[in-house]
């Protein structure tokens, strides 16, 4: 064999070595390691998040440049991140996978450095950008260019927030200033026992608080979905929650200029619920659950519940009409009667906003008795924190339709997509009631005198069941605001579905516009 040739292929020998030598990480052994955990490694998670043979790699070659601390005898390939692009189902979007078997996952300045190149070509080409979280934090041994390499990501974390989808994946750790990359995106999914979020570890909570708190218990899963409301997804394992993963993408867009992707529905958009007549009980105090009507009006009876563990008294999610996505805010009256109180407030605010960046038009189910009282809501801001739904709703320009099944009272009746802030479409069952407050609270407020000379108690609840019933007919009927035009409809609850469809297919060329301005100063 000539000489030439016998160069060229120990040159591809090299190249294959050197791409089994990254692809092996921090070798066989913390590979092993790894799987013990439970836990994937960083191209494991991208062949299940990716479409087959779709990844396309960066900076496989790339390695630290640190020498202090006996780091110039360490050198692995790839240096702790797998980044690139691939699809999902076809639709271009850009990745990082860290890396714990290399460093724990430290992030050193060529790894920022690759996470950055791929945030910056996600935006130059508008696509979306899926982080997958297992890191240590930031790698001590390179000091304050570790921290620079934080800030360069959360500086295009900022950047990219409204213009492209960003979704973070937890599977490990993520601590201190590593938090804050996910706290800036889109969504956040979290696996059950292998991962966890938090400023600040157990052993510094001691030493400060004197606090004794496990890893579990100060930043799981499950507490930032019941607790901080910081997790949206929580997953068995990974591979559920790289699968909830392409079940989220499927209702978001490439980028804000595009619209979220139909898909192809067999579902009749005229399909006639009969149950939904009698789903809302006579009996205006008595729960019901407002998922039942969610799953009987949407394509194939399928809805992605957000957040579903935090604020429960409100529900937000990603459904489809006729195969287009929408998001769907709703109170659910079986929990504290589907009040509104801070948490409600910023959940579903948080969601309305992500919907209005992303083109996704908003569905809005109303059974509000009012904002939750009490001294614990108000110390804790809550003007503040309703005024959060309220702009949003009122910022929002996507197509939005709002159905009222029940109680609309007082302010909240405003916050949850009326059509005095901008509400393109709205409707009401007949058991509507749309008033200042409840008719009770109402009575005993506007015949208080008479109530307080009524000694006799048969008399008493008499005389209130009386004026109950005439303001509630007043007053508080659906009839009353669809004189005003405050309701383009009373319709009928089992022809929910056909409506709504109905309205998002006029809303489908909806054209509208903020005033001009660097941006708005929301009540944060």
């Amino acid at each position: 064999m000539p000489a030439d040739e016998r160069t060229i292929e120990e040159k591809l020998n090299e190249l294959r070595e050197l791409r089994e030598k990254a692809c092996l990480g921090g070798g066989s052994g913390r590979i092993e390691a790894q799987h013990r955990r439970g836990k994937l490694t960083a191209r494991e998670r991208l062949e299940i998040l990716l479409d087959e043979g779709s990844f396309e790699e960066f900076d496989m070659f790339v390695s630290h440049r640190c020498v202090d601390f006996g780091l110039s005898e360490q050198e692995y390939l790839s240096d702790g991140v797998v980044t690139g692009f691939g699809t999902i189902d076809g639709r271009l979007v850009f990745v990082f996978s860290q890396d714990f078997t290399v460093f724990g996952g430290s992030l050193s300045e060529m790894y920022a450095a690759k996470i950055c190149k791929i945030m910056d070509k996600a935006m130059a080409v508008g696509a979306p950008i899926i982080g997958i979280n297992d890191s240590g934090g930031a790698r001590i041994q390179e000091g304050v260019v570790s921290l620079g390499g934080y800030a360069e990501i959360f500086k295009r974390n900022i950047a990219a927030s409204g213009v492209v989808p960003q979704i973070s994946v937890v599977f490990g750790p993520c601590a201190g200033g590593a938090v804050y990359s996910p706290a800036l995106t889109d969504f956040i999914i979290m696996s059950k026992e292998t991962s966890y979020m938090f400023v600040t570890g157990p052993k510094v909570v001691k030493t400060v608080t004197n606090e004794v708190v496990s890893v579990e218990d100060l930043g799981g899963a499950d507490v930032h979905a019941v607790r901080s409301g910081v997790n949206h997804l929580v997953a068995e394992d990974e591979q559920e929650g790289l699968l909830m993963v392409r079940k989220l993408f499927s209702y978001l867009p490439q980028n804000n200029l595009e619209d979220p992707p139909a898909r192809r529905c067999d579902d009749p958009a005229d399909r006639i619920e009969e149950d939904l007549d009698y789903l809302v009980p006579v009996n205006p105090n008595r729960p019901y659950n407002m998922k039942d009507v969610i799953f009987l009006i949407t394509d194939n009876h399928e809805f992605l519940e957000l957040q579903a563990q935090f604020a429960p008294n409100i529900v937000t999610g990603f459904a489809t009409f006729e195969g287009r996505p929408v998001g769907i805010v709703a109170n659910q009256p079986n929990y504290l009667a589907g009040v509104l109180d801070i948490n409600a407030a910023r959940k579903a605010a948080r969601f309305v906003r992500c919907c209005d960046a992303f083109n996704v038009p908003v569905v809005t189910l109303v059974d509000v008795p009012g904002f939750l009282p009490g001294t614990a809501q108000e110390y804790g801001g809550i003007i503040l924190h309703g005024a959060k739904l309220l702009f949003a709703y009122g910022e929002a320009t996507v197509p939005k339709v709002t159905v009222i099944l029940r109680k609309a009272y007082g302010g909240a009746y405003d916050v949850m997509g009326s059509k005095h802030l901008r509400g393109d479409i709205n409707y009401a069952w007949p058991t509507a009631e749309i008033a200042v407050m409840g008719p009770r609270g109402a009575v005993e407020v506007l015949h208080a005198r008479e109530l307080e000379g009524m000694l006799d108690e048969t008399q008493r609840k008499a005389f209130i069941d009386e004026k109950e019933n005439a303001y509630r007919q007043r007053f508080a009927s659906p009839y009353v605001a669809a004189r005003y035009g405050y309701l383009d409809d009373v319709i009928t609850p089992h022809n929910t579905r056909f409506r709504i469809i109905k309205a998002l297919r006029m809303l489908a060329t909806k054209k509208d516009v903020n005033p001009a301005k660097k941006h708005a100063n929301i009540p944060l």
